[in-house]
């Protein structure tokens, strides 16, 4: 019987999942599998959305005959060891854009060849492969948004790909390589959360930048994860009321992604050329904004709900990033580091091109931009609730004073810092 192993890595889901469906049309049996990688350490809230998104997809995989084998170590080890085991004579996966995935990726592709196996990746990670859209007059990548949105936006999407009815399992698969969990987190929270979201996203464009009515989508880590397909979010979105801001945030994710793979060094090089790339060495600052102690209210309240939460509103992201690096003067790769840490979805493409941009150095047309926090904070928190619930020694203060606590008798700000100098 034709064997195939499925190597999963950001597209933990069933639906819409290229190189699973494809798989499974293709081969008599499939295993699918997910490699714990040791490369890629990530932190405690990190780690447990990875297990309720691992063992939702084990749900989905049982409930169509199928079962998801768990490793540890290398990926591409273990895979042409499980393909070895179970007598496969492909592999196939989702391709990415990091330098580590591209890495992962060729020399996947390399031990495929030696051991005669075949090999195909799949797109699935983005609505639109990275290089399928590129400017005219034979440059890599688009380097601006806007001029990609419009190109985007014309380009012939994918068809969405149904989830299989029925997978079958190799019958050589060790007992040992199948967990006893299942769950209901990942894909099916994922879509639970995307149908809620649908009926209300009319309403996003003029909401989605209030901090305290928290009314964005909350999708970006089941879309980092692959819990969810990002094609498959469009083509939901499309046709809604109000969907077209929204969508655009979809395009933005999938503009990174092709700097990304245009620019492997984005994590720690400043993509624009001739950007100033230079800081102040500001430990205690630098401590100061993790924790969420800057004496600057609307700054701390972002760092405190990432702390709290692993993940932080858009807003707030732009305002504490622009804080670090343009009030505070601190590298935004400290700043990029710390978000990866701790956000859920935090990944290399958007989190890295995000600060980049806050920092001037990025893909911004204005690099010498800067958000004032208190200005953000009286439009973005004009009643102060965002950061009453996140800045609890604060939360006696009335209305908007509680943006300039500094302001007030010491004995009213209860022991909160006064901002850094």
């Amino acid at each position: 019987m034709k064997t195939c192993v499925v190597l999963f890595t950001r597209d933990l889901r069933v639906h819409d999942n290229p190189a699973f469906a494809s798989s499974v049309g293709a081969f008599d049996v499939v295993l699918p599998l997910f490699v714990h990688d040791p490369a890629l350490p990530a932190g405690d809230n990190r780690r447990a959305f990875l297990r309720g998104a691992l063992d939702d997809l084990r749900s989905s995989l049982r409930a169509r005959g199928g079962d998801l084998a768990e490793l540890h170590g290398d990926p591409v080890t273990e895979a042409i060891r499980a393909a070895k085991t179970v007598g496969a004579s492909a592999i196939a996966m989702a391709a990415d854009v990091s330098a580590y995935a591209r890495s992962r990726e060729t020399r996947l592709a390399a031990a495929c060849e030696s051991e005669r196996l075949a090999f195909k990746t799949f797109p699935g990670v983005t609505v639109v492969p990275p290089s399928a859209v590129r400017p005219g007059g034979g440059g890599s990548h688009y380097k601006v948004f806007t001029p990609y949105y419009r190109s985007w936006e014309a380009f012939k999407f994918r068809d969405v790909v149904g989830a299989p009815k029925k997978v079958s399992l190799p019958a050589g698969a060790p007992k040992s390589w199948f967990s006893t969990a299942i769950g209901d987190a990942g894909e099916t929270a994922a879509r639970k959360r995307l149908s809620s979201w649908l009926a209300d996203i009319a309403a996003y464009g003029d909401i989605h930048d209030d901090l305290a009515a928290d009314r964005t989508s909350r999708l970006s880590p089941y879309l980092h994860f692959g819990c969810l397909s990002p094609r498959e979010v469009v083509d939901r979105a499309q046709g809604h009321e109000g969907a077209e801001p929204f969508i655009r945030q979809l395009c933005w994710r999938d503009f990174y992604h092709q700097v990304l793979a245009a620019f492997p060094a984005l994590k720690s090089k400043p993509y624009r050329a001739n950007a100033e790339d230079d800081w102040r060495d500001e430990k205690d600052a630098l401590q100061a904004w993790q924790e969420g102690h800057t004496g600057m209210p609307i700054v701390d309240a972002g760092m405190r709900q990432l702390r709290a939460e692993g993940w932080m509103h858009n807003r707030a992201r732009l305002i504490t990033a622009s804080y670090l690096t343009k009030h505070l003067y601190v590298d935004w790769r400290a700043g990029g580091d710390h978000f990866f840490d701790l956000l859920l979805d935090g990944d290399v493409a958007n989190n890295y091109g995000n600060w980049q941009w806050v920092a001037g150095t990025g893909n911004d047309t204005k690099p010498y931009r800067r958000f004032s926090p208190l200005r953000q904070a009286e439009r973005f928190d004009p009643t102060g609730e965002y950061v009453r619930r996140y800045v609890p020694e604060l939360a006696h203060i009335p209305g908007k004073a509680i943006h300039q606590p500094w302001e007030l008798p010491a004995a009213q700000r209860r022991g909160y810092p006064s901002p850094i100098k």
